[in-house]
């Protein structure tokens, strides 16, 4: 009868499932997570987020511009209705009234659409872009607020190189462009000091 040799266990300390704890002169720093971005495409799509972004503000300015314009001929046509004589005014206000009535009307219907189509155009950049999906699904994960990772965040985040994600638990994004070839991202999280 041979005996099997018994398999010697070591006791390792349990880390975190998604995070490791950095070095003791780091001083209680927590990696939430880390990964590496493409240099290259982040900086083109520097220019597609910020296009993108100021389209669709352009899109919302003009719909308020026109809706101003729209609300100063319809309040200027009272006074000169009332400020007038003769039949032809009764004619111009006719005409203005019904100009400003398929004005709103065609805004109304068409509103939604305009928003929806510049909109449409910054979406596609976001799910186009592989590094902007890594940033955001490592926040969506790890912090509870995800609703902050937006365009504008990976856009200070690519500018600032350090982002304040959760001001409450201290979790931040850094960005570490020493190697030219791949950048790399942490999510990490301050640890408060035992007392």
């Amino acid at each position: 009868m041979t005996s099997t040799p018994e398999k010697t266990t070591a006791t390792t300390p349990a880390l975190p499932r998604y995070g490791q704890m950095l070095a003791p002169e780091a001083k209680g720093i927590l990696v939430l997570d880390e990964f590496t971005i493409d240099p290259a495409a982040a900086r083109k799509e520097q220019h597609r987020f910020r296009d993108g972004m100021a389209a669709v503000a352009l899109t919302m300015r003009r719909i308020a511009a026109l809706r101003i314009v729209i609300a100063i001929v319809a309040i200027g046509n009272l006074p000169l209705f009332l400020l007038s004589s003769g039949w032809w005014i009764y004619g111009v206000s006719l005409t203005l009234v019904v100009a400003v009535h398929a004005a709103v009307t065609w805004l109304n219907r068409h509103e939604p659409r305009l928003k929806q189509r510049s909109a449409l155009e910054l979406h596609r950049h976001r799910e186009s872009s592989a590094n902007y999906r890594k940033v955001r699904d490592a926040v969506k994960y790890m912090i509870d607020t995800p609703a902050r990772m937006n365009e504008h965040l990976y856009l200070e985040l690519l500018a600032a190189k350090r982002v304040a994600l959760n001001l409450a638990h201290g979790t931040v994004a850094l960005l570490d462009t020493s190697d030219d070839s791949a950048w790399k991202v942490r999510i990490v999280r301050e640890l408060p000091a035992a007392a």
